[in-house]
């Protein structure tokens, strides 16, 4: 299993809407996400600066395609712009991939 991590920033005092959406995710992104194997996520908030963290049970890079081509990561992506800041892999369109440095099992 392939562990994936990435970092963004809410917008200026949109933090709490930020906090709204995601209690509000839809069940289709949800499934999306199911779909691409990706379980175990998690997005932490420090100040503006968010921590997402996810394993991938099929790898990476399906995980990546499989968001890629779905219509509702794009919708989501879409509707997320305005609460906060991310600039999506140039290769992939994901989420910006942080290196894994150390790792305690």
């Amino acid at each position: 299993m392939e562990h994936y991590a990435w970092t963004a920033r809410v917008k200026p005092g949109m933090l709490d809407e930020y906090r709204r959406r995601h209690a509000e995710i839809w069940p289709e992104m949800v499934e999306t996400l199911r779909e691409a194997g990706i379980c175990n996520y998690t997005i932490f908030v420090c100040g503006d600066q968010l921590f997402g963290y996810y394993e991938c049970r099929d790898g990476a890079a399906r995980a990546a395609a499989v968001q890629a081509a779905s219509p509702v990561v794009a919708r989501w992506d879409e509707y997320m712009k305005d609460v906060m800041d991310m600039t999506p892999d140039p290769v992939t369109g994901a989420q910006p991939r942080l290196e894994e440095v150390w790792r305690l099992d």
